[in-house]
């Protein structure tokens, strides 16, 4: 067993685990997915106006990245989070799984959503939106954990109509595997089938559907996203990749050990395996193990990127500068760069065409 997360291999056989890295920020990820950050702030008790009740004393306010006593403002500057900025290019998926967000965007969409709920929006040719973290409770702190994940799209899907889509947690399909010791694995498949395992007893799980744009909507795209939650000591094997050429990242971001593979990695670690391998994963003894899954075919197309826009070419991202200019890709329909929607904690989405969703209606 190893101490550390160095890179040897066993001499006899192939290890699945291609490389282990600590993780940073943002975190490190293979093509098709373009960046993916984990917030985990530990807000305070709010202060009536949905913004934290602290002093914001030693803080950049507007550009706040500090985690000065556990949290951010990030942009914000009464509420925080990323007031409106724009995207074209690629897709965001928004996993929430504690605390809220609060979107409004250049399409007319508005949303608050949260607990275990994920937003993937296309952006496409091109839209402008604001994602605002409101705190409401005034009694009690107000925590908030995320990840975003930026997936690709293909050269040919790059300027499709931008795209909103809710995945309510109520409707995004989860199962548990429990072990011969007692221990318990539990997963909530957010993209990619989860293909029947007859040894583990699981039938095949399929997920709610990708916006239609999207690479996880193209035949053979193989993606997966899914989050692994495993009490002390439990075991439970990732089953393999079911295409060609996929790559697969796991991230170890909560807990203190776990054995990847028989192999020893200390968290929190970024851990590329091979994706055509099963892998067992067990977790330490000192308490739940988390573990995001990300993977994929890689589109395999050069990537030209200048901040929140992601095209083929330089060229192209000047068209994009200069369509930004001209036309804020539709102007932003708010009177503030920073909506929030009030103090009732109620989620929802309404779409472009005014058409309301609530959870469980």
């Amino acid at each position: 067993m190893s101490d550390s997360n160095d890179n040897s291999q066993s001499s006899n056989s192939p290890s699945p685990i291609v490389q282990v890295q600590p993780l940073g920020f943002p975190w490190q990820t293979l093509d098709p997915f373009l960046f993916c950050v984990y917030h985990d702030d530990a807000y305070p008790k709010a202060n009536g106006r949905m913004g934290p009740e602290a002093s914001l004393a030693g803080r950049q306010i507007g550009q706040d990245f500090s985690r000065k006593d556990g949290w951010s403002m990030y942009h914000g500057e009464t509420v925080p989070g990323f007031p409106s900025h724009p995207h074209r290019g690629f897709e965001t998926v928004t996993i929430v799984r504690k605390g809220l967000i609060d979107h409004s965007d250049s399409l007319g969409a508005t949303a608050r959503f949260g607990g275990g709920d994920v937003q993937w929006l296309t952006a496409g040719k091109g839209i402008v939106h604001s994602e605002m973290f409101p705190l409401l409770d005034a009694s009690a702190p107000n925590p908030l954990e995320l990840f975003q994940i930026w997936l690709n799209l293909p050269a040919k899907n790059k300027m499709a109509e931008p795209h909103f889509t809710m995945f309510w947690s109520e409707a995004i399909p989860r199962f548990a595997s429990d072990d011969a010791q007692g221990g318990r694995t539990e997963v909530a498949v957010i993209a990619g089938r989860f293909g029947a395992d007859d040894a583990q007893a699981q039938a095949a799980i399929d997920p709610l559907a990708p916006p239609p744009d999207s690479w996880a909507a193209q035949a053979g795209a193989d993606l997966a996203i899914w989050t692994l939650r495993m009490t002390p000591g439990a075991r439970w094997t990732l089953p393999p990749a079911t295409g060609e050429g996929t790559r697969r990242m796991l991230y170890f971001f909560k807990g203190a050990t776990a054995q990847v593979a028989g192999r020893r990695v200390d968290g929190p670690a970024a851990i590329e395996l091979r994706a055509d391998a099963a892998v067992e994963l067990c977790n330490g003894p000192e308490g739940d193990g988390e573990f995001l899954l990300l993977q994929g075919r890689p589109i395999a197309e050069p990537v030209a990127q200048y901040g929140p826009f992601v095209m083929n070419t330089q060229a192209e991202i000047a068209q994009t500068m200069a369509d930004y200019r001209r036309t804020q890709f539709g102007g932003w329909p708010w009177t503030d760069p920073a909506p929030v929607h009030g103090a009732e904690a109620a989620r929802f989405a309404r779409h472009p065409d005014g058409r309301e969703e609530v959870p469980g209606a």
